[in-house]
This record gives C-alpha cells, sequence and structure tokens, in this order.
C-alpha cells in the first residue's frame, strides 16, 4: 500500500471544501507483522475505531482461499482460530473489524460472475455470519470486507459486492469498505465503487459522491509506503482543517500497526482527527 502525495493534496483542496467541519475516526491495518502486538491490544489503545485484518491473499478461480496474517499464526495448522478473542474484544469497545481480501502480494482474481458468488458464499460461511466447521480464525463474526485489490484483474468485483451485501437481510449488517488507489477513477476497483455499496472508503483520497464515508490513507511512518508520508504536524496543521469540512469526511486511515507503533503516529493524530 502506498498514498501519492502528487495526486493527494490538490485533490484535498479541489474536491473536499465543503461548508461544516466533520470529526471522524482512525482506521488501522493489522496482521502483516508479528511485531505489533495482538488484535485485542490493538483495539485497547482506544485509538482506532475500524481494524483491517490484513489479507486474505488467495481467492477466486477455483482455488483454494489463503489467509496470511505474517507472524501472528498460521491459518494452515489452526492456529489462527484464537483471533476470535481480540476480534470480540474490539467488538465490545464498538470498534469495527473487518478481513481484508487482497493486498500487495497474493494470487487472487475472479472470473465470473458465478465465481464471484461462490467467493461471497466462502467469505459468509468462513468470516461472517454463515457456519463451516473451518473458520480460519474461529468463531467471532466479523463486520465485514475490506477490498485491497492491488493485482489482477478488475472484472466481477461489483458483483462480489452486491452479493455480500445481500448478506445483510440475514439480520446482521455487512461492512464493505475499500482501499481504493490515487487517481481516480481506481483502475481495479473502479466499477466496484460504483456500486455505491461501500461503507467506508479509505487509502488514496478522491472524490467519489456515492461513497457514504471517505477517508484520507497514510503510511504510518516513512519506511511504510514508497512516498507519500506526511509528517504529523503538518497534518494536524494544514490538511486535517481543509478536509474536515466535507460532509463525506470519516477519519484517516494507517498503514500499517506495526509501523505506527514505530512512529507513535495515530497518538500524535488521534486529538485532530
Amino acid at each position: 500500500m502506498e498514498t501519492r502525495r502528487e495526486f493527494l493534496l490538490p485533490l484535498l483542496l479541489q474536491t473536499l471544501l465543503c461548508t461544516s467541519a466533520a470529526r471522524g475516526g482512525i482506521s488501522i491495518y493489522w496482521g502483516q507483522n508479528g511485531n505489533e502486538g495482538t488484535l485485542a491490544e490493538t483495539c485497547a489503545t482506544g485509538r482506532f475505531s475500524y481494524v483491517n485484518i490484513a489479507f486474505l491473499i488467495k481467492f477466486g478461480g477455483g482455488q483454494v482461499p489463503e489467509l496470511n496474517l505474517a507472524g501472528h499464526c498460521n491459518p494452515a495448522t489452526d492456529s489462527c482460530r484464537f483471533v476470535s478473542d481480540g476480534i470480540r474484544a474490539c467488538q465490545q469497545r464498538g470498534i469495527k473489524v473487518m478481513l481484508s481480501i487482497g493486498g500487495g502480494v497474493g494470487n487472487y482474481s475472479l472470473t465470473s460472475r458465478e465465481d464471484a458468488r461462490a467467493v461471497s458464499v466462502y467469505l459468509w460461511n468462513n468470516f461472517l455470519g454463515g457456519r463451516s466447521a473451518a473458520r480460519p480464525l474461529g468463531d467471532a463474526v466479523l463486520d465485514g470486507v475490506d477490498f485491497d485489490i492491488e493485482l489482477g484483474s478488475s472484472l466481477y468485483y461489483d458483483d462480489l459486492v452486491r452479493f455480500l451485501k445481500s448478506y445483510c437481510g440475514r439480520g446482521r449488517k455487512v461492512y464493505i469498505t475499500g482501499a481504493p488507489q490515487c487517481p481516480f477513477p481506481d483502475r481495479l476497483m473502479g466499477a466496484a465503487l460504483n456500486t455505491s455499496l461501500f461503507d467506508y472508503v479509505w487509502i488514496q483520497f478522491y472524490n467519489n459522491p456515492p461513497c457514504q464515508k471517505i477517508f484520507l490513507g497514510l503510511p504510518a511512518a516513512p519506511q511504510a509506503a514508497g512516498s507519500g508520508f506526511i509528517p504529523a504536524e503538518v497534518l494536524t496543521a494544514e490538511i486535517l482543517p481543509v478536509i474536515r469540512r466535507s460532509r463525506k469526511y470519516g477519519g484517516v486511515m494507517l498503514w500499517s500497526k506495526y509501523w505506527d507503533d514505530q512512529s507513535g503516529y495515530s497518538s500524535a493524530i488521534f486529538k485532530s482527527v
């Protein structure tokens, strides 16, 4: 994940000058470094409103889906089921917890509308409100699915979004969030975003009126991305006062929990978000 500042700053000024200021939350990605603490510890900081568990790196095309949580645990040996305790601990604090699918490394794509349907059934039964004996993260029910599609084809993700949203009729809302790239429209997620079914959009900042909440996505440290790091003092003094005027403003997304631990970025911006 990376944020391209050369595209970001002009859009901040051009698309978000509205009349009233809004207050948002911080979304964080967790799961890609075993030294970032547990999920429960992440939520216990009190700084985050949304946590994306990263990543389901393989799905679609008849493949056996594969979850990768780096140094935290090995899903292949069922050792990630303990994460359910962390999911519940976060949710008890009112924090939304999503499964992030995709990422910058993996093997994923959708080959047809029926393939999208099959992936939605897998996600529902193994991470959301359905039932399966093989749930990789245990029996906790996640709040939704985060789309971080950075590889492969753009096809049929709009179908996947619709299928996932159709489960909302089964007694529990399924949140759909996304991490589109800048500039707009995103090459891989444009059609999915145009469904107008996303609840929150983070990472790259752009004008996409159908989405309900837009988050400014940033690397939490200079080393977290190839470019785009904005010092906390610049963010709080110069950028957030502008974008908070948008009625669509939702907050800030940080990549990732590990890099945030190194820099203390979320602590520095928390009161200004």
